[in-house]
This record gives structure tokens, C-alpha cells and sequence, in this order.
């Protein structure tokens, strides 16, 4: 047996398929992680079953895609932006790229503690704008403390944590489109309004695939960000069909729950379910990008 073969079994195979026997069987506090193969009782897909049931399930996955249409569009725009004005190689650009890039590098829970400090109702410059425009609803009720505005206080955060990653992949790619084509729109009295929407956009389409696909599948595993910003809490709580739910109960901090509190098989049977939800991002990713690689 080759090596990468005995690693590929330990470190991916092994684990896949004991999350497949987990998402099986019945778990409680009690249960032993490695129960021995064969100690937990068989209950087919009754997990499934109670998740697709569940309304704190599919309150996650609601949470999710509003997450996701909040930070993917925004950030999609904000990082081409970002790399069309440096594109065009402002005076001090590679400053303003480094700059601008700098957020991406730090830990999701050193930002979350930063954006904290920045989102404090009563302390923060935030609160202390809207104040100064005469609006003192974040004052009462806070950035991330109340089920209205929690979801886009941390889509924002990511948002700006996230943009210069994007802006370097649009840059990438803006290098890469021959100087010729934008000679050639010129010489046809094309107006940089046109430019852009008929060349330079077109040309991009495989990388703004690239960066929407890439968003949701990263807003499927979303956890830090939430646990980090809502202090492990998963925001304030409110109901949600009969069931009390917290507001930034997204499906990665959903599955965090679960497994925190011993539901081994719901957790396993879960994340069954967001690799499904990943498998049709990723046959999007390939039916749409395989057709024009032009940037």
C-alpha cells in the first residue's frame, strides 16, 4: 500500500465512514465516540428524518442563505471594485492593495473581537455615527444583541474581511486580459462605460463564478464569524414555528450545537446533508466555469 494511499484511508476515508455509521445510529450524552463499533442502537435514517422535521434545522438553513445573499453579492462587488481602481495603478496602489488585504490575514475570532469593540452600542464609532445622523436605534439595541440586525452587522464585518482576498483573485485576472482587447475597444470609440460592461466584465465572468461558488460554500461551513461575534451565545433568541431559535443560528453553528451537546448522529447526519448542499454548488462551479476560461 502506497503512502498516499494509508494517508488518504486515515485521514479522509476512516473519517467518512465513520460519520456515515454515526449519522446511523442513536447518540446521548452518554455515548462513547468510538462505542466499540456496534454498542449505539441502529436507527436507519431517523436522523434525517428528525432534522428535515426540525424547525431549529431549517431555521439554520434560512439564516444561512440570508446570510450568504447579505456577504456573496457584496463582497463579489466590493472586491472588483477594489481591483479596477488599482488596476489602474492609483498613485500609493500598492499600499492601498497591502492595506486592504491585510484583513484577510488575521483569525476570524481576533476580527470578531475587534468588530466588538467597533459594534459596542454605547462606546463604539458605529453607534457613535448613527447617533451623530440622529439615529439612536443601535444605542437601545445594539449591532449584534438583537434578532434584527445581527445577521448584517456580520455579514458587513466578513465583508470587510474578506474583500481583499477577492480583489487580489480580480486583479489576477485583470492582468491577465491582453492589453490588446482594450486597444481594440478603443480604436471602435468604446466609452470606459463600455468597456467595462461589454469587455472587462464579460471577460471576468469566470472568476465572479469562481468567487459566488466559493462564498457559499464557505457561508455552508460559516462558524467562527458567529461564534465569535455572539460571544459562543448564537445570538438573541426569538420563535421561530413553536420552537425558540437564536438568531445567528446559521447551519455551521447549528451543527456546532449538536455536536456540542452529544448528538453525535444528528451532527454526522447534518453534515450529510451540507456536503449534498456542497456537491450541487460544486456541479454548478463545474457547469458553469468549464465553459470560458478566458480570465
Amino acid at each position: 500500500m502506497s503512502p498516499f494511499v494509508l494517508v488518504a484511508a486515515v485521514f479522509l476515508l476512516f473519517p467518512i465512514a465513520y460519520s456515515l455509521y454515526l449519522s446511523l445510529r442513536e447518540t446521548t450524552l452518554y455515548t462513547s465516540w468510538f462505542d466499540q463499533f456496534g454498542q449505539m442502537k441502529y436507527v436507519g435514517f431517523e436522523n434525517y428524518r428528525r432534522l428535515v422535521t426540525d424547525p431549529v434545522f431549517w431555521y439554520s438553513v434560512l439564516a444561512t442563505g440570508i446570510y450568504a445573499l447579505l456577504l456573496i453579492p457584496t463582497t463579489v462587488a466590493a472586491s472588483l471594485w477594489l481591483a479596477l481602481m488599482l488596476h489602474s495603478k492609483l498613485p500609493g496602489y500598492r499600499a492601498f492593495r497591502s492595506a486592504f488585504f491585510l484583513p484577510h490575514v488575521f483569525d476570524v475570532f481576533v476580527v470578531g473581537i475587534i468588530w466588538l469593540l467597533l459594534y459596542n452600542p454605547q462606546s463604539g464609532p458605529f453607534a457613535w455615527l448613527f447617533r451623530s445622523l440622529g439615529i439612536d436605534w443601535f444605542t437601545k439595541n445594539g449591532f449584534v444583541d438583537n434578532p434584527i440586525s445581527v445577521l448584517p452587522s456580520i455579514a458587513f464585518a466578513m465583508v470587510l474581511k474578506g474583500m481583499g482576498f477577492g480583489m487580489i483573485l480580480f486583479l489576477t485576472a485583470l492582468n491577465n486580459i491582453p492589453e490588446s482587447i482594450f486597444e481594440a475597444a478603443d480604436i471602435d470609440g468604446a466609452s470606459p462605460r463600455q468597456k467595462l460592461f461589454r469587455v472587462t466584465i464579460p471577460l471576468l465572468r469566470p472568476m465572479i463564478l469562481f468567487q459566488m461558488v466559493t462564498g457559499l460554500v464557505g457561508a455552508l461551513n460559516a462558524f467562527s464569524e458567529f461564534y465569535a461575534l455572539t460571544k459562543a451565545g448564537g445570538g438573541p433568541a426569538f420563535s421561530f414555528f413553536g420552537s425558540t431559535v437564536q438568531s445567528a443560528r446559521v447551519s455551521g453553528f447549528h451543527l456546532f450545537r449538536l455536536f456540542d451537546e452529544s448528538y453525535y448522529g444528528s451532527a454526522a447526519a447534518m453534515s450529510f446533508i451540507l456536503l449534498g448542499f456542497a456537491l450541487i454548488i460544486a456541479w454548478v462551479n463545474f457547469r458553469f466555469l468549464g465553459k470560458d476560461n478566458t480570465a
